[in-house]
């Protein structure tokens, strides 16, 4: 598959699954120094191959008719700064409820570990402009997602694949938390019990067969 036709893919997936609407929201793939992107006022699931412009990594288009999404300097920004090789970008409901509200994501489940532990919320700036790619570049720091406050979520990976399962991953854990408040204060997991978790993920339990 293509680096286009993983947006068309990917993106359709994003609009079925409700992590965005209408227009909002945006990917990217890497190859090299070049980087395929959903193109600016489309929506994620009428995209075509040939509608996904392409740009070099300082944001020069290279191939494509239509302009590249608005939040590409923030996807360039991600890519020098960390050497991943996709970004999905949205602005799922829970995701920005907890981007609206809160400073961080605290580890309400081990699956948090997935994604780095404690997801930071980036420091608010207009979309599309120099200080959001900065905030948000410093938010994924050791991360595989972030929150951008009042906005939405990114998430990062070595594939397109890995990258949009960070996303679902991340949706899930906000929901867990926003819904938890609803019933009572979400208990946080201590560095402690992370700890096991890691090491309980590095020594899996072994199942001796059942002699014959």
């Amino acid at each position: 598959m293509s680096l286009r036709e993983q947006l068309c893919e990917y993106g359709r997936r994003a609009v079925e699954l409700g992590l965005v609407i209408g227009t909002s929201g945006n990917l990217s793939v890497r190859q090299g120094d070049q980087v395929a992107v959903t193109p600016s006022g489309v929506a994620l699931d009428r995209l075509t191959p040939e509608a996904c412009p392409i740009v070099d990594l300082a944001g020069h288009l290279v191939e494509g008719e239509l302009q590249p999404s608005s939040e590409t300097p923030m996807h360039l920004a991600v890519y020098q700064a960390t050497g991943t090789q996709a970004i999905v970008h949205t602005h799922s409901v829970f995701g920005t409820v907890v981007a609206t509200t809160m400073t961080e994501l605290p580890p309400v489940h081990y699956n948090a570990l997935l994604l780095g532990g404690v997801v930071k919320v980036a420091e608010y700036a207009t979309y599309g402009t120099p200080e959001l790619a900065a905030n948000v570049r410093a938010a994924l720091a050791g991360k595989q997602a972030a929150l951008m406050a009042n906005h939405g979520g990114v998430t990062i990976g070595a594939t397109m694949e890995q990258a949009f399962e960070a996303t679902r991953l991340l949706e899930w854990l906000c929901e867990v938390y926003v819904r938890g408040l609803a019933v009572g204060r979400p208990a946080v997991l201590t560095d402690e019990q992370l700890a096991a978790v890691v090491d309980r993920a590095a020594n899996p339990p072994a199942f001796p067969r059942r002699p014959s």
